[in-house]
């Protein structure tokens, strides 16, 4: 799944690839958490297992991808 985060005052978004397991329903919990003031800090592991923290006050937005990996390469339909 993708996840891409635009962060306020910053020219470039946050984007992450999380691994294939991710709780959808975990992670919208907890940005909405962190977009409500519940928490200070968004915490997200990606797929490499990497932690990437976002000041809850500077997300802007957050964009959640589809489930299942459908990126294509190449000229194919």
């Amino acid at each position: 799944m993708d996840v891409r985060i635009g962060v306020t005052q910053a020219p470039r978004e946050i984007n992450l690839e999380l691994a294939d397991d991710a709780d959808r329903d975990d992670l919208k919990a907890r940005i909405e958490a962190a977009l409500g003031g519940a928490t200070d800090t968004l915490w997200i592991t990606d797929k490499r297992g990497n932690d990437v923290a976002v000041p809850s006050a500077k997300i802007a937005y957050v964009e959640l991808g589809s489930a299942e990996s459908t990126r294509k390469i190449g000229f194919g339909d």
